[in-house]
C-alpha cells in the first residue's frame, strides 16, 4: 500500500471512529468551556476564599460540581490550553512552551482535538477570547467571534461583558445542533504597561502590576476594587505591602471575570439554553506570582474547576477524585456520544462523577513542564497522589528561570531588591537551585518546603513513586524519557 492511501485509508477510519453513537445526537448538550488565564484555587469563594468577590461562580458551583482535587498537567499558558483541547499531554502533542512571538512553539500539525472532533460529530462550535495553541488548522473552530492575542489589549480578552455580548450570536442562533463555545478571558493575567514609545512592559515597581484593570473601566462592568491591609496573603507569597498591592489588583481582575461569566449564564438562561448546557469553568494554570504559575508546586498546578451538567440530581455537590486536564477532552467527548479510539488521547472520562458520584481509581496525577518563554527550559516531571508529590527536575544544574511577568513583578521585587532570603514559607536560595528530585509529604507539609528525597525512612516510597513516573513517561511518549539512559 502506497503512504498517500495509507493516510487516506487512516483519515477515513479516524473520522469514522469519532462519529457518535447512534441515537446519541438527540441527548447531546450544548458544551460551554470558560477557561480563565492565571486563576488560582484559593482565589474564589466557593474554595474558602473570604475576601476575593466571585458570586457568580459561588453561585455555579451551588448550582453544580465543585471539584477539589483538580489539576493543570503544566503551569504555562500555551502547554496547558493544548492539553485542554487535544487530551494529550504537552510532551506528547508538541506544544512544549509558549505559542507566540520568539517562543514559537506548536503542536503537531495531525493532531486531532476537541473542537475538530466536536464539528466532525455534528456540533457547531465557536471561540472567544485568547486562543494562544497552534497551529490553528489543528484546533480550528467553526466560528471565530474575536482572536485573541497572548495578553493583548486590543482584543476583547480583558472585557468579559463584551465577551459574553458577543458571545449571543451562538447561544440564540437558530439551529437545533447542539454547540460548543469555547469562553478564554485574558483575566486574571498580569498586564503589560506601556513604554513612552509605546513598547510594553512589565516594569512597574514599586507600583503594582495592574493585573489588566484600568480607569476607564471595562463596558457593563461595575469595578470591585479592595484593600491590601484585608487580603489574606497565602503561605507561597512573602507578606510585603508591595504584594499585598499586587494582591488588590489580581482580585479586582478576578471580580470582572466573574461578572462576565455571570452575564454569559443569563445569556444561557434568556435563550432557554441553561438547562441543556453543560458548563465548565477551569483555569489554564495558578496564579502569576513566583512560586505558582511555571512551577509545578501545588500553587501552580491544583486548580479549580466547576461543573455544572444537564440534569444534575445533586447541585452543591463536590468531588474528590483527582482529576487533570488531560481529561477534559475525554470527557467532553464522551458526553457528546463520541467515541475515541484507544490511545488517541492520554485522559479519560470522568463523565461518571460529574454530579459528584464516587469515582474509584482516581487517586494519583502526572505532570509535565518543560519551557514557559523559549529561554526558560527547566523540565520537570511530576507525580502527585493523594499524599505524596515528587518532583524530578530533570536539569537541576540550572537555575531555575523565572517568566518575565514573574521577575519582573514588585512581589518578586521586593524582596529580591532589599536581601530578603524567604519568599513566602521557601527560601529564595531553595526557589532557585533545585535538587534532583524533592519528595513532599502534603498532609504533613502542605507549602512543600520540608524535602525528603535524601530521607532513607522514605527510600522505598521515592522508588515506587518513580516507577510510576517512569512509566507514565513511557506511556505517554515523553521525548525525555531518553535522559534515564542517555544522560
Amino acid at each position: 500500500m502506497s503512504g498517500i492511501v495509507a493516510w487516506r485509508c487512516f483519515l477515513a477510519w479516524t473520522f469514522a471512529a469519532f462519529v457518535p453513537a447512534a441515537g446519541a445526537a438527540a441527548a447531546r448538550p450544548n458544551i460551554v468551556m470558560i477557561v480563565s488565564d492565571d486563576h488560582g484555587r484559593g482565589d474564589l469563594g466557593c474554595y474558602g476564599n473570604p475576601v476575593v468577590r466571585t458570586p457568580n461562580l459561588d453561585a455555579l458551583a451551588a448550582d453544580g460540581t465543585r471539584f477539589t482535587h483538580a489539576f493543570c498537567t503544566t503551569a504555562s499558558c500555551s502547554p496547558s490550553r493544548s492539553v485542554i483541547l487535544s487530551g494529550q499531554h504537552n510532551h506528547r502533542n508538541g506544544m512544549y512552551g509558549l505559542q507566540h512571538d520568539d517562543h514559537k512553539f506548536q503542536s503537531y500539525d495531525h493532531l486531532k482535538t476537541l473542537p475538530v472532533l466536536l464539528a466532525a460529530s455534528g456540533y457547531r462550535t465557536a471561540r472567544i477570547g485568547k486562543f494562544h495553541v497552534a497551529p490553528e488548522s489543528a484546533y480550528a473552530f467553526q466560528t471565530v467571534l474575536s482572536a485573541g492575542a497572548a495578553n493583548d489589549p486590543a482584543t476583547i480578552g480583558r472585557s468579559p461583558v463584551e465577551m459574553a455580548e458577543q458571545s449571543r450570536r451562538v447561544i440564540e442562533a437558530p439551529d437545533e445542533r447542539p454547540f460548543f463555545l469555547y469562553f478564554a478571558s485574558d483575566d486574571p493575567h498580569r498586564a503589560n504597561a506601556v513604554l513612552p514609545d509605546g513598547r510594553p512592559t512589565f516594569d512597574t515597581y514599586p507600583k503594582p502590576n495592574r493585573f489588566g484593570n484600568r480607569d476607564s473601566g471595562y463596558a457593563g462592568i461595575t469595578p470591585v476594587t479592595f484593600r491590601p491591609e484585608d487580603i489574606p496573603v497565602p503561605a507561597y507569597l512573602p507578606d510585603t505591602p508591595a504584594c499585598r498591592a499586587e494582591l488588590a489588583e489580581y482580585y479586582q481582575a478576578i471580580a470582572r471575570l466573574d461578572q462576565g461569566v455571570g452575564r454569559l449564564i443569563e445569556l444561557l438562561k434568556a435563550a432557554g439554553k441553561y438547562e441543556s448546557t453543560l458548563i465548565l469553568y477551569l483555569s489554564d494554570n495558578g496564579a502569576a506570582f513566583p512560586g505558582a504559575k511555571t512551577t509545578l508546586y501545588e500553587p501552580g498546578m491544583r486548580l479549580p474547576l466547576l461543573v455544572r451538567a444537564p440534569g444534575r440530581a445533586k447541585p452543591g455537590a463536590v468531588q474528590s477524585a483527582m482529576v487533570t486536564w488531560a481529561d477534559l477532552a475525554p470527557t467532553l467527548l464522551d458526553v457528546a456520544g463520541v467515541k475515541v479510539p484507544a490511545g488517541t488521547m492520554d485522559g479519560r472520562s470522568f463523565r461518571a462523577g460529574l454530579d459528584g458520584g464516587t469515582l474509584r481509581g482516581w487517586d494519583e496525577v502526572f505532570a509535565s513542564h518543560s519551557f514557559h518563554e523559549i529561554t526558560m527550559y527547566y523540565p520537570m516531571r511530576v507525580v502527585r497522589t493523594r499524599r505524596h508529590k515528587l518532583i524530578w527536575n530533570v536539569a537541576s544544574g540550572l537555575v531555575y528561570p523565572s517568566a518575565l511577568d514573574l521577575i519582573k513583578s514588585p512581589s518578586w521585587i521586593s524582596v529580591t531588591s532589599t536581601g530578603g532570603t524567604k519568599f513566602g514559607a521557601r527560601t529564595v536560595e531553595a526557589y532557585l537551585r533545585r535538587p534532583p528530585f524533592e519528595l513532599y509529604d502534603l498532609e504533613r507539609d502542605p507549602d512543600e518546603v520540608v524535602n525528603l528525597a535524601d530521607d532513607p525512612a522514605h527510600r522505598r516510597l521515592q522508588a515506587e513513586l518513580l516507577a510510576k513516573l517512569k512509566a507514565f513517561q513511557a506511556a505517554t511518549r515523553d521525548p525525555w524519557y531518553r535522559k534515564w539512559s542517555h544522560e
